[in-house]
């Protein structure tokens, strides 16, 4: 895979600031408690044609458990949605099915061969890959980048390469060098660098973190653009919920290390809770009625709260307006992603 040797020649020419070595600090995920399902596809996914699965993989770093028999499976088309937490070993599952590093025990399969296949490289050329930080030269032009892998990846030609950039949106970048370039342009090249020698298999580790709203919308139109007219299978990690949740039609939810649970876009919008989301001019006393009210809520602002279950509208308005809280709009919605993920792995009913 190209990722490997661009590493590897940018170190020799002393070019590449932006390779990372990854320092894995102790992880303090013990949560026996933690309920965490098998995931069992439907009777009607038997026939799913799955470009990733992972059966109990595991990766230990001394006495630490970073990832704890992980079993998953991306299907083919899909946008898999990698949710967790900081720390729950979504960069370390990652690594491993690129073969940046190996697994302790378990196994993985990638388009039909296994990890311990001596020809598991062929099947690693159909993937590109953005783990951690764009590996990218940043005294090069985006069209540099692009010719410098290549060559690395042995491509007969430059072809494609003026339409690649187009597609990322940095066909009218010139001469200005990477380090010139905003934090989503780099992001932006890092995918376009992954997507040389098209790939049918894009890997995405957290590509959002860090960027400006106006980078977010970026990527996010790049993603579903890859996804939709290019028919690229992407998994894409990411703590930031509520953008997974424009992109995502199938995820995969970690906590510790684990596997919690996997479901498809569709299957989880099927089983999310309606709630009532409510605006008032106060959220403290709001919630103090709630409690009252023995009725389930989240708090989402100091203005705004979701509310699980049946209510009597007017008895709380009522009960609200007795402590001077007005009740400025109410209107019924489904569960958020971010419930969903807190519930799933056990993080309370009020935030």
């Amino acid at each position: 895979m190209g990722y490997w040797f661009q590493i590897e020649v940018g170190i020799k020419r002393n070019q590449i600031s932006t390779v990372f070595l990854t320092v894995f600090s102790t992880i303090s995920c013990y949560n026996a408690s933690i309920r965490h399902e098998i995931p069992v596809p439907k009777k009607e996914a038997i026939y799913m044609d799955y470009v990733l699965t992972t059966n109990a993989l595991a990766k230990e770093y001394g006495t630490v458990k970073a990832l704890n028999a992980v079993s998953m499976h991306v299907p083919k088309g899909a946008i898999y949605g990698l949710i967790g937490k900081n720390g729950a070993g979504k960069t370390t599952l990652i690594r491993l099915i690129c073969g940046l590093q190996t697994a302790s025990s378990g196994e993985y399969t990638l388009y039909g061969r296994k990890n311990t296949d001596k020809e598991i490289d062929k099947s690693r050329r159909r993937m590109g890959a953005v783990v951690e930080t764009p590996s990218i030269y940043l005294d090069m032009t985006a069209e540099e980048n692009l010719k410098e892998q290549y060559l690395i990846l042995g491509l007969p030609s430059f072809d494609g390469l003026t339409e690649l950039l187009k597609l990322v949106g940095l066909e009218n970048t010139g001469k200005k060098k990477a380090k010139n370039f905003s934090l989503g342009m780099r992001q932006r090249l890092g995918i376009a660098v992954a997507l040389c020698g098209d790939p049918d298999f894009l890997v995405l580790d957290e590509p959002i973190n860090g960027l400006d709203p106006q980078g977010m919308i970026e990527i996010r139109e790049l993603i579903l653009k890859l996804n939709r007219e290019q028919q690229i299978t992407i998994l894409v990690s990411s703590h930031l919920l509520d953008e997974l949740s424009r992109l995502a039609t199938y995820y995969g939810f970690m906590d510790c290390g684990q596997m919690v649970k996997e479901i498809s876009a569709a299957d989880l919008e099927a089983v999310s809770r309606k709630c009532s989301r409510i605006e008032v001019s106060d959220t403290k006393v709001l919630s103090r009625v709630l409690d009252e009210m023995e009725l389930e809520f989240t708090i989402i602002s100091d203005r705004e709260a979701d509310i699980f279950g049946s209510f009597h509208i007017t008895n709380l308005t009522l009960a609200l307006a007795s402590q001077d809280c007005t009740v400025k709009s109410i209107h019924e919605r489904d569960e958020s992603l971010e419930n969903y993920f807190m519930n799933l792995v056990g993080g309370g009913n009020h935030a």
